[in-house]
């Protein structure tokens, strides 16, 4: 019977009887081309929102005794258009999750459902292992932090609007006219309205944030999962499956030669 192959860690480099044993770089497909690109778009849609929103509230490039308006009214006019990209990819986006043909984002409910894997990527995040291998794209802590994002873009999306057809009373703002009039019955007034989408602002400044820095921090703890896989759509990592092979001459060591996972091999 053969024996169980050894694994080494991403970062080792084995060297036997002066020979460096190569440990290969693999390619694992991640996100598709669509998820890339509203990924993207979404991060420079709250940008310009985040900007443009802080600015439409608090004018300081204006005079208050002042008439000229020019630059309120670009704020105001990129506030609106990145607002309905905005809205677009977030209602986009859980369609897809929903809906796609692609199953490894809702396999990640799996993985939120297991308190083995809650146990075992707490344990990761603080030093004491190495998180289980995932059984979608997602851990269970990633998931239930996107669907929280989510939650609270679907409200911004929705306070949005609500203040959008108090202002615009034609077309799509007439549309919305009725059921933002309902919205704003449920919060207890537009201005309540305005102070819900204010307050969730703050959420996604914490959001963007903590995302940042926990992707930078999962790419270099962990080896993978880093920056570059929403980039190409690939998650690039090391990993190796060395199984011995019998010494041929009078000389007894074992040398260790690398096998080929069955996967993308660069």
């Amino acid at each position: 019977m053969s024996e169980s192959p050894q694994v080494l860690s991403a970062s080792q480099q084995v060297k036997l009887k002066g020979r460096v044993t190569h440990i290969p770089t693999m390619r694992e497909f991640a996100f598709t081309p669509l998820i890339r690109i509203f990924h993207w778009l979404r991060f420079l849609a709250i940008m310009i929102l985040l900007i443009s929103g802080f600015y439409i509230a608090w004018p300081f490039l204006m005079d208050p005794k002042s008439t000229d308006v020019l630059i309120q009214g670009w704020m105001r006019f990129s506030h609106l258009i990145f607002g309905f990209i905005f809205s677009c990819i977030t209602i986009s986006r859980n369609y897809l999750f929903l809906f796609s043909k692609d199953k490894s984002e809702r396999r990640s409910l799996l993985d939120a459902l297991s308190i083995d894997r809650w146990r075992s990527q707490i344990k990761a995040y603080v030093f004491l292992g190495k998180p289980d291998e995932k059984s979608g794209l997602y851990g269970p802590l990633q998931l239930v932090t996107y669907a929280s994002f989510y939650s609270c873009s679907l409200i911004m999306v929705l306070t949005g609007l609500a203040l959008y057809s108090r202002v615009y009373h034609e077309g799509l703002g007439q549309l919305l006219y009725a059921p933002a009039s309902w919205l704003t019955y449920i919060c207890g007034g537009l201005a309540n309205v305005r102070n819900i989408h204010h307050w969730f602002t703050w959420v996604f400044i914490v959001f963007l944030i903590v995302h940042v820095y926990m992707v930078i921090w999962t790419g270099i703890r962990f080896k993978k999962a880093a920056v570059d896989a929403i980039i190409s759509g690939y998650d690039y990592h090391t990993h190796a499956h060395i199984e011995p092979f019998p010494v041929t001459t009078s000389e007894s060591v074992n040398i260790n030669e690398p096998t080929i996972p069955n996967k993308s091999i660069l």
